[in-house]
Formats: C-alpha cells, sequence, structure tokens
C-alpha cells in the first residue's frame, strides 16, 4: 500500500479545522493534521521528522496575515504546494496570495471535492518538479538530487540515475505491481540492447541500499511478473 500524502491545514476556526480536517481524512487518500496559527505551523514544519505534502492556509490568522507567512515559508525553503483558503476573493487579494508564494488560491465557502481536485492538480505539478520529494518507509527520497535521507538516523543514501528512475517510476505507481517491460521501456526508453537481468541487477543493488534484510524485502518487492514499492512501511532497526 502506498503512503498517504500528508496534508496541513492552517485555519484558525476550530469548527471549519475540525471538519475539514475530518473530511480529507474520511476519503482516506490523505493524511491530516491540522495548526490553529501560523506559529503553531510552523512549530509543526520544524519538528524532528516532519513532512507535509501541501498546505491549505487561512489567510486571516490571529498571529499573522497567511500571505505574509506564506512568502516566509518560500524564504526558508519550503516548497510543497500551498493553497491559500480565504473569503477574500477580490482580484487583488488573489493577486497578493500568489505573489507571496502560493500555488493555487480558493474562496470560501467553497466544496470539498473541488479542494481536493485542486490539491491533486498541485501535488501532480510538484511531483515533476525540481523541488519534488517523497515519503518511503523511514527515508525522503529526493529524485531530483538523487538522495535517500534517513532522517532518524542523519543518514544518507546515494542513488544512482537509473536506481532514482526505477524508485521514482514505483512511488508514482501508487504501490500497484509494474511489470518488468513497462519499467525497461520507461527506464532505459525503449532501448533494445537492455535486458531483464539489466533491470534485475539494478533492483538486487537498490534492495542492498533499501531494505534492512535485503534476501527479505519489505520495501521493494517481487509481485505478478514484475515489481512494486511498498512506502508506507516504515521501520527503523539497527542494521
Amino acid at each position: 500500500m502506498s503512503a498517504r500524502r500528508q496534508i496541513l491545514i492552517v485555519e484558525d476556526d476550530a469548527a471549519l479545522r475540525a471538519t475539514l480536517t475530518e473530511q480529507i481524512l474520511s476519503g482516506g487518500e490523505f493524511s491530516a493534521d491540522a495548526a490553529a496559527s501560523a506559529a503553531e505551523a510552523e512549530a509543526k514544519l520544524a519538528s524532528p521528522g516532519a513532512r507535509y505534502d501541501a498546505i491549505l492556509l487561512d489567510v486571516e490568522l490571529p498571529d499573522a496575515d497567511g500571505r505574509e507567512f506564506c512568502a516566509k515559508l518560500r524564504r526558508t525553503g519550503q516548497r510543497m504546494p500551498v493553497i491559500m483558503v480565504t473569503g477574500a476573493d477580490a482580484e487583488q487579494d488573489v493577486i497578493r496570495g500568489l505573489d507571496a508564494g502560493a500555488n493555487d488560491y480558493l474562496a470560501k465557502p467553497y466544496r470539498l471535492p473541488e479542494l481536493l481536485a485542486r490539491v491533486r492538480a498541485q501535488l501532480r505539478v510538484y511531483d515533476i518538479s525540481e523541488d519534488a520529494s517523497f515519503l518511503i518507509g523511514p527515508y525522503i527520497f529526493r529524485p531530483s538530487i538523487r538522495l535517500l535521507q534517513e532522517t532518524a538516523r542523519n543518514r544518507k543514501v546515494r542513488l544512482t540515475d537509473k536506481e532514482s528512475a526505477i524508485l521514482k517510476f514505483l512511488y508514482r505507481a501508487g504501490g500497484k505491481s509494474v511489470p518488468r517491460p513497462v519499467l525497461l521501456n520507461e527506464v532505459w526508453n525503449y532501448s533494445s540492447s537492455v535486458s531483464t537481468h539489466t533491470l534485475e541487477t539494478h533492483v538486487y543493488r537498490l534492495r542492498q541500499k533499501l531494505e534492512i534484510d535485503p534476501a527479505q524485502p519489505r520495501l521493494l518487492l517481487t509481485a505478478q511478473g514484475g515489481y512494486r514499492l511498498d512506502a508506507g512501511v516504515f521501520e527503523v532497526a539497527s542494521r
């Protein structure tokens, strides 16, 4: 099963915050965390091991203007999608939000399906950007620099171009099995000189880097004539 994407909801209205959190969780597609202020959101973002895939940000917070907070996030290197949610929907308000670094701007009242569709759309754009990072078991995977980072143990694992491409494609398959011919075609660009043995060798080496016990893999699994990634497995153990 693929790990659910984590959304941080920054909303000072307690009732709305609770309702939105419950609605997002009920679909089973996303995980949700919530903050009532900019200070609380900043603390959550800075906590050890914290990782959020997207932020839903209210403009009117008790301790900050959401647009200024968004600009601060961008200055400090936070690159995940930010969708501003507010009752102020005049053209100038939208422009100010986008200029502050927001990816999208949604006016209240809104419908949950539209909100989730906007989140999905922004995540699709983010996933193919240079800023993208993905949670795979105990690792943060940064494909643009071919790096696995295990924050709990302050450990970094370098990947080759092909290893990174294999891992990225399997992650985007959402936990489904990917046949070997599909992986060969996608990673090696339909090269007729590449054999299944080449893929198996790369998977073997990738498991040596990923798995606690490569002989009994829990993340990169063999399944149905191919491979699948169980990104939701989280285990930190001594090696």
